[in-house]
């Protein structure tokens, strides 16, 4: 596929919207890309290209455009914690211009999802279900425009070893710096909801009751041990998180 940067359809390129996605290693084969790509489709209205940063092809659907992860230059050895997806944000992206919606690779669209390129905010971010009193967000889905914190990578390089003794992950260094610069803010509580914590049910009606969908949920984030095929065929959650299939997830993850 080619590298080269994307040639805009029209000289408003700055106004266009882009779905950005990231793949590397093994973990998540191309058809997690391509699910995510149809998912998106069937559920905007909205415009869209949609850009995977990835460091394998195979497989991926010629409608996504594929760019190499940019390096972070990070020294040997050091541990990955998400660190990658921080390359978003390096300040020329091949030449990208417009709004980007960061989409993990795990998540499922359940829901028309144009406010994520409509709502109001120069960064959008889940907010974290966990541990809500803090400011960290949870960036399986963000959105900003492309090029916008340009010093958020320069930062990172040159402080790493303090960051990354501060910081658990790229989320907590992401949140506190758009934060830093005033500019955090968070989607809707409904729109993303957890699998694991707003779906599944507790044992002993886990063995009975399979996992619901949330009232106005958008989007799926998967987290921890269970991803979307678990979702669907059950199991992969430890024993006291009983999972059985779920058919809305099997519905929507095509």
């Amino acid at each position: 596929m080619s590298h080269e940067s994307i040639q805009p359809d029209s000289v408003d390129t700055e106004s266009q919207n882009i779905v950005l996605c990231m793949k590397w290693g093994t973990k998540y084969g191309a058809e997690y890309v391509n699910r995510l790509y149809n998912m998106v489709k069937r559920h905007t209205t909205v415009a869209f290209k949609m850009v995977c940063l990835t460091d394998r092809t195979e497989g991926i659907n010629p409608e996504v455009q594929c760019f190499p992860i940019p390096p972070l230059a990070l020294p040997e050895g050091s541990p990955e914690r998400g660190w990658n997806k921080l390359s978003t944000f390096e300040p020329d992206l091949y030449g990208l211009k417009g709004n980007a919606l960061f989409l993990d690779l795990d998540v499922v669209i359940v829901d028309n999802i144009d406010g994520f390129f409509t709502h109001p905010g120069e960064f959008l971010v889940i907010h974290d279900w966990k541990r809500p009193w803090r400011i960290t967000g949870n960036s399986s889905v963000y959105r900003f425009k492309l090029g916008a914190f340009p010093g958020l990578m320069p930062y990172f390089r040159e402080h790493f070893d303090e960051i990354r003794e501060k910081f658990r992950n790229e989320q907590a260094y992401l949140s506190w710096y758009v934060d830093q610069e005033k500019k955090l803010q968070y989607w809707p509580d409904s729109w993303c909801k957890s699998y694991k914590y707003h779906c599944l049910q507790k044992i002993p009606l886990a063995f009975i009751k399979p996992p619901v969908k949330p009232k106005d949920v958008k989007i799926i984030i998967f987290h921890g041990e269970i991803n979307p095929p678990d979702a669907i065929h059950g199991g992969g959650g430890k024993w006291y998180r009983y999972v059985l299939p779920s058919d809305w997830i099997k519905d929507a993850w095509q």
